[in-house]
């Protein structure tokens, strides 16, 4: 038995709120810990985070969605995408917003199988090309991106997390 044959990967529902803010906050403080500043990871909430989820999961933007990984344990991660909020992007393009998991389940397997499923709903959807953003000094992240065939097209910017702006670059695939 693999790692990952426990693992089911399906639609989200905004029922799956709560489970989702959980693993977005949890991944958070174990992922950023070296990036951001303890404060601003410290004050991050589920309900805040259950809050946005509600938002996000309904209704669904056409050509976005979220998928989330469930073991027997509940939801374990999830990927969200949507048409690419970037200005050089044309209608063909995704971006990956969102893929997160719980510490316990990364480096199983599950990572991948979620993003490869991402990745085949983008293509699903009809969509030619798709872009992510990243942390530059996150480089467990970029290492995953890379082997999955994604590479850094050299475009950079900086994201405001509360009281640290936080260099981050672009990663593409042609679909």
């Amino acid at each position: 038995m693999s790692a990952i044959d426990d693992v089911v990967i399906r639609d989200a529902t905004p029922s799956d709120s709560r489970a989702i803010a959980e693993v977005h906050v949890a991944s958070w403080r174990w992922a950023y810990r070296d990036d951001l500043p303890a404060e601003f990871l410290d004050g991050q909430t589920v309900d805040a985070r259950e809050r946005d989820w509600v938002g996000w999961l309904a209704p669904v933007q056409p050509g976005a969605g979220t998928l989330v990984a469930e073991t027997g344990d509940g939801v374990v991660g999830f990927c969200s995408f949507a048409p690419s909020r970037d200005d050089d992007a044309d209608a063909h393009t995704a971006e990956v917003l969102t893929i997160y998991l719980l510490r316990d389940a990364a480096g199983r397997g599950i990572g991948r199988a979620l993003f490869a499923s991402a990745v085949g709903r983008l293509v699903e959807l009809g969509y030619e090309r798709a872009t992510l953003w990243v942390m530059a000094s996150n480089d467990r992240s970029r290492r995953f991106y890379e082997a999955a065939g994604w590479s850094w097209d050299g475009t950079t910017s900086e994201h405001r997390f509360d009281r640290a702006n936080v260099p981050i670059v672009r990663y593409t695939i042609d679909l």
